[in-house]
């Protein structure tokens, strides 16, 4: 069996890393969007089943709290709230028949769902 290597995007000021894989799938989903100055949205919000749910989505209007960084050619955006339940997180997809699609890596995630769509932080 060959396994794929995987690349990881980082920049020191966004507070989430992104996979080439992620990039790629992005970057066809824009192209299918169709709309003028459409981004990545990633963060989190209030809710799921284990207290915060991940956030992704392809949107078009920014936030005075927006963080943002271009990876590869994908303008991607993180508001600040967010970082700080995100940051050193990997943004990453898989192909996989059972489980693929997009997903985060968490360090943040003291428990998550069985899904993983959802995550309670780690105690302070």
């Amino acid at each position: 069996m060959i396994m794929e290597s995987t690349k990881t995007y980082e920049h020191e000021t966004f507070p989430i890393s992104i996979t080439d894989k992620a990039i790629n799938q992005v970057k066809r989903l824009i192209a299918k969007d169709g709309r003028q100055d459409v981004f990545l949205r990633l963060g989190v919000k209030g809710g799921g089943c284990s207290g915060l749910e991940y956030v992704m989505k392809l949107d078009t209007t920014k936030k005075t709290i927006d963080i943002e960084h271009e990876f590869e050619g994908v303008h991607v955006v993180c508001d600040a709230k967010s970082a700080v339940y995100l940051r050193g997180s990997v943004f990453d997809y898989t192909g996989n028949l059972i489980g693929g699609g997009f997903k985060f890596d968490n360090p943040n995630a003291g428990k998550s769902c069985g899904c993983g769509t959802s995550f309670m932080p780690k105690a302070v």
